[in-house]
């Protein structure tokens, strides 16, 4: 089971703002006549805990749709999918798209032992089962995109820059390569990499965290860092054991965007949008710019759109006064933006 303590903070900040009554959904943000929705689907039990994805698809009557996976934000110590459930349902609602909501471990889970490359592990893992079973929803399983914020833009973006770096041993200083919490039957972590390992068509990062090496050098394994505590665990380094990023510099780099995109000369990634709020201090613009400047030096495409006025967490479901956080008042102008630049790529303009 997972932490029940997980989201209390959310509960703590509600009470403290005096409610976190959400202003009544418009249909134009959340149309349940456009969709169809399955919740739950349980897609892999890493150590018998069990991940479930919740899927959209359109209504429209069209024979099959690109895919948007879902990766939620949290400083990966707290939320869960449902923290993106508005934002799911409006792109379920104003765009063509079957759209997966996933939940992946927390580094709280399993008694606090779950380490940062079984999440991406777990996110791997994610991306595989969709793009071998999503054809059950009408998803076209060779039209896959992603998304997510904070820690979820971190994940997605591992995937995107480390989908080939694949092996059976599990991630170590020597492999820097990963196992899929899922795997489809008669494959291996292998035969994926072989066939070309995990490749998707698209991304959109927003507000993301791009180098856990720089985080493993400051307090994000200290109590200093909040989210430990709000996600019911202790302290510890992201890998567990005494690994500090100090002492090893390569572990940290290896899950770290920053430091694993290749050159587009080796292997092109797709097109990516960067967005940030020009308020974000958690996750600054100059962050996600220095990561954007990295992804064109090394010569991919990538585009960047920063949002007015707006702070961290701005694509979260609710509304919370004392955060500055409201779905309906930030999130959909930015969802358009980012509907807008997917449509660019999977629905030619002659298309629309």
């Amino acid at each position: 089971m997972k932490f029940p303590i997980r989201n209390w903070i959310a509960t703590l900040l509600c009470t403290l703002s005096l409610g976190c009554a959400a202003p009544t959904e418009k249909t134009s943000h959340n149309d349940p006549s456009k969709y169809t929705l399955e919740p739950d689907v349980l897609w892999a039990s890493p150590d018998g805990f069990d991940l479930t994805m919740d899927i959209y698809t359109p209504t429209s009557g069209k024979e099959s749709y690109p895919v948007l996976m879902i990766f939620h934000g949290g400083g990966w110590l707290i939320n869960d999918k449902s923290i993106m459930d508005q934002a799911a349902k409006y792109f379920a609602t104003n765009s063509e798209y079957v759209i997966c909501n996933v939940d992946y471990r927390l580094l709280g889970d399993q008694d606090n032992s779950v380490t940062i490359d079984q999440i991406v592990e777990d996110t791997f893992g994610a991306v595989l089962w969709t793009q071998h079973n999503i054809h059950r929803y009408q998803g076209d399983t060779a039209r896959v995109a992603l998304t997510g914020d904070s820690a979820g833009a971190h994940l997605a973006a591992m995937v995107v820059n480390r989908g080939q770096h694949l092996s059976s041993q599990g991630y170590t200083a020597n492999t820097q390569s990963f196992t899929p919490s899922y795997l489809p039957l008669g494959e291996t972590a292998e035969s994926i990499a072989q066939n070309g390992g995990i490749e998707v068509q698209a991304a959109l990062l927003s507000y993301g965290a791009f180098d856990l090496y720089q985080r493993g050098l400051s307090n994000f394994e200290t109590w200093k860092n909040p989210f430990w505590l709000f996600g019911g665990a202790l302290p510890r380094s992201l890998f567990a054991g005494e690994i500090t990023a100090s002492a090893h510099p390569e572990l940290y780099k290896g899950v770290s965007p920053a430091h694993t995109i290749p050159m587009s000369t080796a292997r092109a990634l797709p097109p990516q949008l960067m967005t940030v709020g020009s308020a974000d201090t958690l996750t600054t613009p100059a962050l996600v710019k220095d990561y954007l400047t990295k992804l064109q030096s090394a010569g991919h495409p990538a585009e960047y759109w920063e949002y007015a006025d707006k702070r961290h967490a701005y694509l979260d479901s609710g509304h919370n006064p004392l955060l500055g956080v409201s779905f309906a008042d930030n999130a959909p102008h930015a969802l358009d933006v980012m509907i807008a630049f997917l449509d660019g790529i999977f629905y030619p303009a002659e298309e629309l």
